[in-house]
């Protein structure tokens, strides 16, 4: 569509929402979410924009719940805000947060099954467990109600789609930074779960990049515990326990920030190897101030957005417009590129700003695409 046809008439903020989402429903994710976002948004800024496309039907309020596996970890934040921004864009209520604060499968089963005879209209879940959640998806799917998995997948299961990172991919690639620093000895990895899908793969991986660029090294993990409070103890008595260790590192965003305090509070910044995953405040002053070499961004806001937009889609198209495997990403965040996360202390991850953060002078250069179509 050309930039005179965006600009021939003005529409309501409903039916700037539905051609922006007609755009979604024929161009994928991404650009679907920022069709969606900049229609929505230069309506409130009083812009004009056409519906030549056509109008959406008008759609009830359809009320969506996520299942968490540990509702107050604050990782979460930015996926909660993004899944009330989400619904907010499409005039759906904020969707229901529920699931236990421990980790507790049984307690997130019950969660799934009160959903599902709740009648509500679409189930995001966390599936952290391989089997407790088989049976629910097919119920759920049964009534008509799609299900799609955010921050944890698992083999054997039938989400409609996964949105999060590619867990054990980016445990690979993590070992492989290690590697670069660490060449032998025994190096702690914190986890706050053994066994979960959201977090196990990527200690696997770590562990299978190890193998491979720096067989000398032995990884000592440490069970830190879903509950946040509780991590850093673990940390600093597997530390304590083990003199000489090369290396402290985590799988998870609460055992990370937990490294980030230990080393801040025995001076051993400089004197130890450190790194983790997530944007936690204390993580990004860690990685700032050089106690972190690094920590790993996985775009937790894009797990709350994006599984509210895709089961509205789903519902709007009566399953015509399936929702797509989407890999949130992995960044790792330096001391050089942190300055902008700890400026910004954005709602995107986890900061309590709303603003408008300012674009740079310029993009750094992406690797290139390996893609052939």
């Amino acid at each position: 569509m050309s930039d005179d046809k965006l600009s021939r008439s003005a529409d309501t903020p409903a039916s700037s929402r539905r051609t922006a989402l007609k755009f979604l429903g024929a161009g994928g994710g991404a650009v679907a979410a920022s069709a969606l976002l900049a229609a929505c948004n230069g309506v409130q800024g009083g812009a004009s924009s056409s519906s030549g496309v056509g109008a959406f039907p008008s759609t009830p309020g359809w009320r969506f719940v996520f299942i968490n596996h540990v509702t107050t970890n604050s990782f979460f934040n930015p996926t909660r805000t993004g899944l009330a921004d989400a619904a907010k864009l499409l005039g759906l209520p904020t969707p229901q947060w529920t699931g236990p604060t421990d980790g507790n499968v049984a307690d997130m089963a019950n969660a799934f099954s009160t959903a599902i005879n709740g009648g509500v209209d679409g189930i995001a879940v966390s599936l952290t467990d391989n089997n407790a959640f088989v049976e629910p998806t097919k119920q759920a799917l049964a009534k008509g109600i799609p299900v799609i998995a955010y921050n944890a997948t698992a083999a054997g299961n039938y989400p409609l789609t996964y949105v999060g990172q590619d867990l054990y991919q980016s445990g690979f690639l993590m070992g492989q930074r290690i590697a670069r620093d660490v060449t032998s000895g025994t190096i702690i990895v914190g986890i706050s779960q053994p066994g979960g899908n959201n977090v196990q793969p990527r200690l696997d991986g770590i562990i299978d990049a190890l193998k491979q660029a720096a067989p000398a090294v032995t990884v000592q993990s440490v069970n830190t515990g879903a509950e946040q409070a509780n991590e850093l103890n673990a940390i600093t008595a597997s530390y304590d326990g083990n003199p000489g260790t090369k290396g402290l590192y985590a799988v998870d965003a609460g055992s990370t920030a937990s490294i980030a305090q230990l080393i801040k509070s025995r001076g051993l910044q400089g004197k130890i190897h450190a790194g983790g995953y997530d944007t936690l405040s204390d993580t990004l002053t860690g990685v700032q101030s050089g106690a972190l070499d690094f920590t790993i961004d996985q775009s937790a806001y894009l797990q709350g957005f994006l599984p509210v937009l895709y089961m509205y889609l789903f519902r709007l198209s009566g399953t015509l417009v399936a929702p797509p495997f989407t890999d949130t990403g992995l960044t790792f965040v330096t001391k050089d590129n942190v300055g902008p996360y700890v400026s910004a202390n954005s709602k995107f991850e986890g900061g309590s700003k709303a603003d408008l953060i300012p674009m740079p002078s310029s993009i750094p250069l992406p690797a290139a695409s390996t893609s052939s179509h």
